[in-house]
């Protein structure tokens, strides 16, 4: 059996023994996994846990629509007890077609993020030197398309995407501006609560923990999974000692199209109930696109984890830990003699080639400046030598170059 390497400093560590080893693991595999063939009045919400000290209770599995699902779909799941949704101006189609159900839902049953971001494209965060009043109308503009008097969570986007300096992301990340935009934003009722969140690559523990610490954020949200655990345990102890809020997302580790299903039940639920095994999180959010991956994912909510859930996890481990970029990684960037930005490219082939989202990953890869198109032809192998799960990089971003690039 081949090793995992969930982090350099236990690269011998084994897939099946991570896994069994895991506190989360090994806490609760008592509880048979509900059948995704049951009738759709069983296929629902059965749990909700607290945000944080917000005093709001989110559904344990949410949705985003950052793949912009049909109206129907996104009734259905609120149907189901889904409550959780997460929005932003760079899912501008998702908030529209939210909107044209929001007069036929309980508002306030729900709990609808929105982000400080660009509009449409790759949901950019604004740029340093934002004033008040961009930030107003990007939170504005978002109430319009969702046809919502008020946000319940607005969000700092992106911490760690934008630039490489620590010192440059704090000052997005605690920005006066943005500061008097919230305040004049929860006067006027528009927004209730702040959160953080953050693909990284850069400096994202410290920045995470600088969030949690400063006292102006009620959530975050971050990249968990069962393939990179270790990575946020100081993150995750953090938030619960200051009652901060926790949702993951890229929660299916790479979403890789696989077949891996056993009588113990699929891939996707094992994955969500690794991570709602986590005492610190809040819920997970995740893309839905039709009613069947619906029905699949509700599946997991309120159920414990499985002894076959994690023979699930680690068949997937064992034939996926070789291919999947860990979201917010980041260390073999410095490696790279051209200066490619090796992360934030992966998680735009991962959005392409596993999320089915194309478009969006294009445009966000057109909007970079430093691209894998030298990946094509270099022949140094020092980014992939410094890979701690031996990945080999420099293929992998030539074929992500190949994919994402615009062809004349």
């Amino acid at each position: 059996m081949q090793n995992i390497k969930p982090a350099r400093r236990n690269k011998n560590m084994k897939r099946r023994e991570f896994l069994k080893t895991s506190a989360i693991a090994t806490a609760a595999m008592a509880a048979a996994p509900l059948a995704v063939n049951a009738k759709e009045d069983e296929i629902k919400i059965k749990a909700y846990r607290s945000l944080g000290k917000t005093g709001l209770k989110m559904s344990d599995i949410g949705i985003g629509v950052g793949n912009a699902p049909p109206s129907s779909l996104i009734h259905r799941a609120i149907d189901r007890g889904i409550n959780y949704i997460d929005c932003g101006p760079g899912y501008r189609e998702g908030e529209v077609q939210l909107g044209e159900i929001m007069g036929k839902l309980q508002r306030d049953k729900l709990i609808i993020t929105s982000k400080f971001s660009v509009e449409g494209g790759s949901g950019a965060p604004l740029h340093v030197g934002a004033k008040k009043a961009d930030y107003i109308q990007v939170i504005e503009s978002s109430l319009s398309r969702m046809k919502t008097d008020y946000i319940d969570i607005c969000q700092v986007n992106g911490i760690g995407q934008e630039s490489q300096k620590y010192e440059d992301e704090e000052k997005r990340l605690l920005d006066e501006e943005m500061f008097k935009a919230a305040d004049d934003l929860k006067k006027a009722g528009k927004i209730r609560f702040m959160g953080v969140t953050s693909h990284g690559p850069n400096n994202t523990e410290a920045l995470l923990l600088k969030a949690i610490e400063c006292g102006h954020f009620d959530m975050i949200m971050l990249a968990l999974n069962f393939m990179q655990d270790s990575q946020w345990q100081k993150v995750l102890k953090a938030a619960a000692s200051k009652g901060i809020g926790v949702v993951a997302m890229k929660t299916l580790a790479g979403a890789k199209r696989t077949d891996i299903d056993t009588k113990g039940g699929a891939y996707e639920p094992a994955a969500f109930k690794w991570v709602l095994s986590k005492p610190e999180v809040s819920g997970v959010a995740i893309r839905v696109k039709d009613v069947a991956s619906l029905d699949l994912y509700l599946s997991a909510s309120g159920q414990k984890i499985t002894t076959s859930d994690i023979t699930i996890l680690n068949q997937y481990a064992e034939r996926f830990s070789k291919e999947y970029c860990r979201t917010g990684c980041n260390e073999c960037q410095s490696a790279c003699p051209k200066g490619v930005q090796v992360a934030t490219i992966m998680r735009y082939h991962m959005y392409f080639k596993e999320y089915g989202l194309e478009k969006h990953a294009m445009e966000s890869y057109a909007g970079l400046d430093s691209k894998a198109h030298a990946c094509e032809t270099c022949v140094d192998k020092t980014c992939s030598n410094a890979c701690p799960y031996e990945l080999p990089v420099s293929r992998l971003l030539a074929s992500a170059h190949g994919n994402l690039t615009f062809m004349a």
